[in-house]
Order: C-alpha cells, then structure tokens, then sequence
C-alpha cells in the first residue's frame, strides 16, 4: 500500500484519467473529491461488503427455501402458508 501525505486542496494523480483531491480535513473525517470517467465504478468499501453479505444471505436463504420445497415435493406434500 502506498501512503502519502496530502494537505486539503492538495490532489493525487492514478494514471492518466483519476484525480483524487482533499477537499477538507476534519476531527471527524477528511472529505476526498475524486474525478474519473464515468464508466469507472467508485463505490465506498464499506458498502460493497455490507451488499456481498446481504446477496450471500439472499442466496442462502433461497437455496435452503429450495431445498425445503424440494423435501416436500418429494414428500408429496405442499409447503405451510406462514
């Protein structure tokens, strides 16, 4: 990982075509502009996981689903309305 120091209104260079600027520093947190092109996704980390984990449980919970309704089917029974 590369660390650098930056001061706001200071920017940083990522190729030809990204421009990372400190907009502002805070106690509470450091604001960041960031020009890119605009087919180039820029998404916060802590949101990229929290939506895997989410879509992981929605697999679980639709497989588990599955294999419930394919127990009963083999049963021959009809799943319960909950």
């Amino acid at each position: 990982m590369l660390v650098l120091t930056r001061r706001a209104g200071e920017s940083i260079l990522i190729g030809d075509d990204i421009t990372v600027t400190i907009l502002g520093v805070t106690p509470g947190g450091v604001r960041v502009g960031i020009d890119a092109p605009r087919d180039m996704r820029i998404h916060r980390a802590e949101i990229v996981v929290a939506v895997s984990d989410e879509n992981r449980g929605a697999v679980q919970s639709s497989s588990d689903d599955a294999a419930e309704s394919a127990l009963l089917n083999a049963l021959g029974r009809r799943p319960e309305a909950e």
